[in-house]
């Protein structure tokens, strides 16, 4: 996709709460979803699945533990040669199609995706506790990710001639092969629609392996992709657990991708059974990675403090921190710190926490009874960093806990440090802006970050020095739009895909370079008989 062609790029719309009659019409579809589950769920694979007697996992809404979203059977990892086959041969086939058939198809998904939209959205709610309108951002980040990368595929397969006076000369993009997606919970809808649709656009085909907890989404998404003409096996649902069918998947010899959202310790596993050669195995595999972030918002001496508390909340507490996005430690400069520490708390202390099926409190649930644990345990851990909490309502129904503001002072503390992924926010206090930079870099991870200035040398200094892969100046520091702020990271933070932006399907294929002298033919002239 050229750069004009990125700025021309619409995003779909999102709902607007605003108006009672959309309210109603969610809170409808919320019921209807509800009273439909649980959905039972079932692979879709190109092969019979040998095994009668699948294991069969129960998932529940981290709102209301009572309410039983789905019940999936698990493909095995003995599975997963027969899975591959059936990938390859399909593959064969659907790499040949013209593109411009391909873009059509991913087309009509969006189509189907937005028609869907309230449906998807309830769900998304449901299954994983993402309040309704950030649901409602997911799907509409899954459309634009079906028309975004739909357009970047057609650029991408326009011939690139080369050519001077005597030589034919061109590049060409090919399909990689087999691609596995394995996808997570936290972005259920979108994320998982753009690892899958960006590979099949380029000739791929692709064994979806979803997250543990979100098979529900995954699989109302996958029979979207379906209706809208990919057929299995070029693309197969494969639910199971990371540790067996998706390891097998990642260390199988005839896989070419592997594109993986999730946490730093999953990523690097991957990374490093990729690039162990299997026996057999006559490629390198290309890995898309994308870990976690432990992302600093600097708040300068002579920032908007009304606007950048609004940011950071929003930022640090958005779907209960569970984006690999969220803030998570605020730099704040000593000039203003007094100030902002006492507004930050009371607006901080004004937040609700409750269901988001209710549509009336500011945060939700996290993912799971392993998150909740994990989570209470820093907060026992750290109980004299504590600044400030917010009250829970009864937490026996869901997975719910204590959204907490902590203050600190020693910038190598675990909690200046370790991703946590829940709500838990750190402020710490600055010397100058240079040491909020020092600070911001300091971390292994380098994903977003943000500046709060009005000084034009400090933006500048930012742009030029902060180590991350979204800057973002004076605004929060989440709700990356595709087609605008293309996004990824580095160092431990993954290897800058940069998903939403022009260059993201090149790692989907191989170039091939052709050259041709045109000066001397030497073709002998057809001869009749």
């Amino acid at each position: 996709m050229s750069s004009d062609q990125s700025q021309s790029f619409q995003g779909h719309p999102m709902l607007d709460y605003s108006k009672s009659k959309i309210r109603k019409q969610v809170k409808k579809e919320l019921q209807t979803v509800q009273n439909s589950l649980p959905f039972r769920i079932q692979p879709q694979l190109g092969c019979e699945e040998g095994d009668s007697s699948l294991k069969s996992v129960r998932v529940y809404s981290p709102n209301d533990l009572s309410i039983c979203v789905s019940e999936t059977c698990y493909v095995p990892a003995s599975s997963v040669d027969d899975i591959v086959s059936q990938s390859q041969l399909a593959q064969k086939k659907w790499k040949v199609q013209p593109v411009a058939e391909r873009v059509q198809k991913i087309k009509k998904l969006a189509q189907i995706l937005s028609q869907k939209r309230t449906e998807l959205m309830a769900l998304i709610a449901l299954e994983v506790g993402k309040p309704l309108d950030e649901a409602d951002a997911d799907v509409c980040e899954a459309i634009d990710f079906c028309n975004y990368y739909a357009e970047s595929a057609s650029a991408l397969f326009t011939p690139q001639d080369l050519s001077v006076l005597g030589e034919q000369n061109h590049m060409q993009p090919q399909a990689l092969g087999v691609v596995v997606v394995i996808a997570p919970w936290n972005f259920p809808l979108a994320i998982l629609c753009g690892m899958t649709v960006a590979p099949l656009l380029c000739g791929n085909s692709v064994i979806v392996k979803p997250a543990e907890q979100s098979m529900a989404v995954a699989s109302k998404f996958f029979d979207c992709l379906i209706d809208a003409g990919v057929p299995v096996p070029v693309a197969q649902f494969v639910p199971g657990l990371g540790e067996d069918v998706g390891q097998a998947l990642v260390k199988h010899a005839q896989i070419q991708g592997i594109v993986f959202t999730g946490s730093k310790a999953v990523g690097l596993q991957i990374l490093q059974q990729a690039n162990t050669l299997q026996p057999g195995q006559v490629h390198l595999k290309r890995c898309v990675v994308e870990m976690g972030g432990k992302n600093a918002l600097i708040v300068d001496e002579d920032a908007d403090l009304d606007q950048a508390i609004t940011a950071a909340l929003a930022s640090a507490f958005g779907f209960t921190g569970q984006k690999c996005s969220a803030l998570s430690r605020l730099l704040v400069h000593e000039k203003i710190f007094d100030e902002f520490q006492n507004r930050l708390k009371e607006s901080f202390e004004a937040l609700s926490v409750g269901s988001v099926l209710e549509m009336a409190y500011d945060i939700g649930p996290v993912i799971d009874l392993e998150s909740k644990q994990r989570l209470e345990s820093v907060i026992q851990s750290h109980k004299e960093q504590i600044l400030a909490q917010i009250d829970l309502p009864d937490s026996s129904h869901g997975h719910y806990i204590q959204p907490t503001l902590f203050i600190e002072d020693n910038p190598k503390s675990d909690l200046m440090h370790k991703e946590f992924f829940g709500p838990l926010l750190t402020l710490f206090k600055i010397k100058s802006f240079d040491e909020g930079i020092q600070i911001m870099n300091s971390v292994e991870y380098a994903l977003t970050g943000g500046v709060f200035s009005r000084n034009p040398q400090h933006i500048v200094k930012a742009q030029s020095e902060c180590e991350v892969g979204n800057l973002y100046i004076n605004r929060n520091i989440t709700g990356a739009l595709v087609g605008r702020q293309p996004f990824g990271g580095f160092k431990l933070s993954g290897m800058s895909g940069k998903a939403g932006g022009p260059n993201y399907l090149g790692h989907f294929v191989n170039w091939k370079t052709i050259s041709e002298n045109t000066v001397r033919r030497g073709f002998s002239p057809e001869v009749s008989v």
